[in-house]
């Protein structure tokens, strides 16, 4: 699908604002409520938009700790990483996991309570999986970033 300068802005506002209303986008973009609809949609249907999501602030809820672990497996056959990608979706506080080039094959992003509780995830979920050859943790101190989605810019 290709993206005119009027689908970069609908996606470029939805990502600012997910619940912006259908009229308030229409107006934004200079376009009526119905033909806009139909562009969300079309957006949707393409797999351009994948969902809509609340940001949630991790502390609030009881999950102040962030932790990056960089994961190294023994073997690097394809079964083996789709099973150790497998095993940590089982993990709900492994919030990302991301497959990099290099001496490092995986890093994650985990969440905890508590560095007991990271502790716990280290111990019971991670260095005893399958294929784990090791892990090596950076605790976040401060995060000075944080955007979600990407750059869009008029095209």
């Amino acid at each position: 699908m290709t993206f005119d300068s009027i689908d970069r802005r609908i996606l470029e506002l939805l990502q600012d604002d997910g619940r912006m209303t259908n009229v308030e986008l229409a107006e934004r973009v200079g376009l009526t409520a119905p033909p806009c609809l139909r562009r969300v949609r079309a957006l949707e249907e393409a797999g351009a938009i994948r969902g809509y999501h609340a940001e949630i602030d991790p502390a609030t809820l009881g999950y102040p700790i962030t932790v990056f672990a960089m994961v190294s497996l023994r073997s690097q056959a394809e079964h083996d990483l789709a099973a150790f990608e497998e095993h940590v979706a089982t993990i709900p506080e492994v919030r990302e996991c991301h497959m990099l080039n290099g001496e490092i094959d995986f890093i994650l992003k985990i969440v905890a309570g508590d560095l007991k509780s990271f502790q716990e995830i280290l111990m019971t979920h991670l260095t005893p999986a399958p294929n784990v050859a090791s892990v090596k943790t950076s605790l976040t101190i401060r995060t000075a970033k944080s955007l979600p989605g990407i750059p869009i810019r008029a095209g």
